[in-house]
């Protein structure tokens, strides 16, 4: 047998898998997926980017197959996502605001990682050879219930990664591509035990991946599976592996093909140059926003070496190691690994889940010390801003909330102040749980972790929101430069001309201000004449008498933005003729 060749490192009593209540896991992802996708517009960025492209969709101004705004095409051809968005606000009730009808459907899709993630660590789990040591007397943990509770614990170690927090909450392609990663993960892990439901989540998989600006991403990870699959000696439908792997490798063909008829085959993936302050950025960007999968992950695949470095290596190791690198080596070869580590996240937290059967009780207790420390720590800072942004007290908070934020006017909301006290209610009775002396589950070690991350993030979306819609929105710009406007002329200003505008702020201004927007690249329209007013980017502006009759034009102002003094627009008024 060739587990006696390469022996399992878990050992595991039956009363270690109690399983995590399914009610307190359920609210658990709840409360850490709603806040910060409810309460607040679109955020500067590649969100407000993407929300813009949305807009122009679903009001008809721009085409469907090939999605443009304001003649510009977004740099990454992710058609499904701005479709989505795009229904999303065309179905949405009027009293729904556009911004947060879009990310409605990315809230499902980041309800959608959490359960594959879930899912494709359960099946791992189930393999014989990430079973825990059968007991002489028996006793050791039943397969299903250890397979469970390695689940519970890939999600709750997901959701404690700190780089999944904002940008798994912003309605962009991204947030697509890991969902339809993480969907590939679930399919591949199932695979041995439900081959139709499996593939039919590869194949959707697959596809979203083609379809949210990832063709080449897809087709990789399309051949990699194929080839896991094609050598696994673990499964035991060996007559059919080679027609699931030939199957999965004509669908990454016909994917392939029908992404490259469309447009969206583009290799984006080159190796980059990188200076060694770039290697240094991008290392300790490495380590936090995959804290704390990333030590638990070492300590699998130490633990467990013995079972994918030989021949007959196991799956449960093998598959989301595979799902990780891929995702960490295309992070490294694009310009936004920032955003891209993301992919590498629940195939992480899988691994990190194999490293609990494995613990010393002085690498848990470390973790749980290192974790109450570190998160009680944050909550407290953003309740002490939170009390000087409120009242002026401590003085220095509220000195550093007012250089940082000129102009921001706090609000008491007593809904999100409700709701930050019983997080932290929680948090202190889950510390107290923790803990307290009861019977061990091998989950624990996460619930803090987890915990957390969570309540940090719901303290920053309740009680800080006001604070940060105003740093990272265009809200308060946009308002300064219609009052501007209201100054020089109390008519209502109908269209706004732009030049050197990028995307998301021409966005801001027709989405926030009514404006009609006409990039003054278009200016040869015959409506330009009856527009009045001129935004032209600051850093544009050395070339604007190259596009402009520039007599024509009184200039009126330079306007900072609020929160950013180094993004500043100047205000021109059509000269009367």
């Amino acid at each position: 047998m060739s587990q006696s060749h390469n022996p399992t490192p878990a050992i595991v009593a039956q009363n270690a898998v109690r399983p995590l209540p399914r009610l307190a896991l359920w609210l658990f992802c709840l409360a850490y997926l709603v806040p910060g996708l409810v309460g607040r517009e679109p955020w500067k960025g590649e969100e407000l980017q993407v929300f813009g492209q949305m807009l122009a969709l679903a009001q008809g101004q721009s085409d469907w197959l090939h999605p443009t705004v304001w003649g510009q095409t977004l740099p990454l051809d992710a058609p499904l996502a701005y479709w989505m968005g795009a229904w999303a606000i065309g179905l949405a009730p009027s009293w729904l605001s556009a911004g947060s009808a879009a990310r409605i459907p990315f809230a499902l899709l980041l309800a959608l990682t959490l359960f594959s993630t879930w899912q494709g660590a359960y099946y791992l789990g189930l393999g014989a050879r990430a079973q825990p040591v059968a007991f002489a007397f028996g006793g050791e943990a039943k397969p299903k219930d250890y397979a469970r509770s390695i689940a519970d614990s890939a999600t709750l170690a997901l959701i404690a990664c700190l780089g999944l927090a904002l940008l798994s909450h912003e309605a962009t392609p991204m947030l697509m591509q890991l969902s339809f990663f993480g969907c590939a993960f679930f399919g591949a892990s199932a695979l041995p035990y439900h081959p139709i439901k499996s593939a039919v989540a590869l194949v959707v998989a697959l596809m979203g991946l083609s379809l949210s600006g990832a063709p080449t991403l897809s087709v990789l990870l399309a051949t990699g599976v194929a080839l896991i699959i094609f050598f696994d000696k673990e499964n035991k439908d060996r007559p059919r592996l080679p027609i699931y792997a030939f199957a999965l490798l004509a669908c990454a063909l016909g994917i392939a093909t029908t992404a490259h008829y469309f447009g969206l085959f583009h290799w984006r993936l080159s190796t980059m140059e990188r200076s060694w302050n770039d290697w240094r950025g991008l290392f300790d960007l490495l380590v936090w926003f995959m804290w704390p999968a990333w030590p638990l992950v070492l300590w699998t695949l130490w633990q467990w070496r013995r079972q994918w470095v030989s021949q007959n290596w196991s799956r449960h190791l093998v598959l989301p190691l595979w799902f990780m690198a891929l995702g960490i080596c295309v992070a490294l070869m694009t310009r936004t690994e920032d955003q891209t580590l993301m992919l590498a996240l629940p195939p992480m937290a899988t691994l990190a889940a194999f490293a609990l059967p494995t613990f010393r009780r002085s690498f848990s207790a470390f973790i749980d010390w290192f974790t109450l420390i570190f998160f009680t720590g944050c909550a407290f800072i953003i309740w002490v801003i939170w009390i000087a942004m409120q009242t002026g007290w401590p003085p220095q908070p509220a000195a550093n909330v007012a250089r940082l934020a000129p102009g921001f006017i706090p609000s008491f909301s007593g809904l999100a102040f409700l709701f930050a006290l019983i997080a932290t209610t929680l948090w202190a009775w889950l510390v107290r749980w923790r803990v307290g002396r009861h019977r061990q589950a091998m989950w624990k070690s996460l619930v803090l972790p987890s915990g957390g991350a969570a309540l940090c993030w719901l303290l920053l979306m309740s009680l800080w929101l006001p604070l940060l819609d105003f740093a990272r929105s265009y809200v308060p710009w946009v308002e300064q430069i219609q009052q501007s406007m209201k100054t020089q002329d109390a008519s209502t200003p109908g269209c706004l001309m732009t030049y050197g505008l990028n995307v998301g702020q021409m966005t801001a201004f027709h989405y926030h201000g009514g404006f009609e927007i006409i990039p003054l690249d278009n200016a040869e329209s015959p409506q330009n004449a009856s527009c009045r007013w001129l935004l032209v980017d600051n850093d544009s502006r050395p070339e604007l008498a190259q596009v402009a009759h520039i007599k024509e034009w009184r200039r009126v102002e330079t306007i900072k933005r609020p929160a950013n003094k180094n993004e500043d627009v100047t205000l021109y008024l059509r000269r009367a003729q």
